[in-house]
């Protein structure tokens, strides 16, 4: 299992948080659409938690899966994959959209915010969100569930491809979330996507510039071909 982060994607990293003000799920969306990456966001259902902004951070990959029977060494990954956080990793938990438990809480994000993580996303359920809020932790999740995962779920891979509402996501890949949703950019094209999503920004500020002066919508349409 890779435990690190390469030094092009860090780099790139704070390129991204950097922009994060100019940037959002749906304009990333837009920029992948126009590369021919059409299923690149997880389905709806993922919604911010604790926090309301962009959050934008490398995703660092956790699977998870059910199970019904004693296991001691239940957390044991599980705190290994925790205690390998890098700064501005955002853990992703794949769990097949289990409601089973709450596989994130307090104590973790103690944990992660010690690391210098960026937030969570999962297809599963978190728990603890009252105190997690308080620290402002960025979590986006599908379900709530006040249930310990002990005996119920664990991680059994990490910092490997998942999938998660059938994207593929690979360590490293840029993860930007917000109220609209979650957005999967692969980590080969983050660059790339960046400097098309602020070019088309940038374009979206004139279009909207030339609207509030008078301009139909038709005719700043044809001038700046963004909507």
């Amino acid at each position: 299992m890779n435990q690190s982060t390469s030094q092009g994607t860090s780099v790139s990293m704070r390129d991204w948080k950097r922009a994060a003000d100019r940037l959002g799920t749906a304009l990333i969306l837009d920029i992948l659409d126009s590369k021919g990456l059409r299923h690149q966001a997880l389905k709806p259902g993922v919604i911010p938690r604790t926090v309301q902004k962009v959050v934008i951070g490398a995703a660092k990959t956790l699977l998870w899966m059910d199970f019904a029977h004693d296991d001691p060494a239940t957390y044991e990954l599980e705190l290994k994959a925790v205690d390998s956080l890098q700064a501005d990793e955002i853990v992703v938990c794949a769990t097949g959209n289990s409601e089973r438990s709450g596989i994130w809480g307090e104590l973790l994000t103690t944990a992660a915010l010690r690391r210098g993580a960026a937030g969570i996303v999962t297809d599963g359920g978190v728990r603890d969100l009252a105190q997690v809020e308080a620290m402002g932790f960025p979590v986006y999740s599908r379900f709530i569930s006040p249930y310990d995962s002990f005996n119920r779920q664990k991680v059994v891979a990490f910092d490997i491809r998942v999938e998660v509402d059938g994207v593929s996501i690979e360590p490293g890949d840029v993860i930007v979330a917000d109220r609209d949703g979650v957005a999967v950019v692969p980590s080969g094209m983050a660059d790339e996507i960046l400097a098309l999503a602020l070019g088309k920004a940038g374009k979206e500020d004139q279009f909207r510039d030339a609207v509030k002066g008078g301009a139909s919508l038709f005719e700043a349409y044809e001038q700046f071909h963004v909507l």
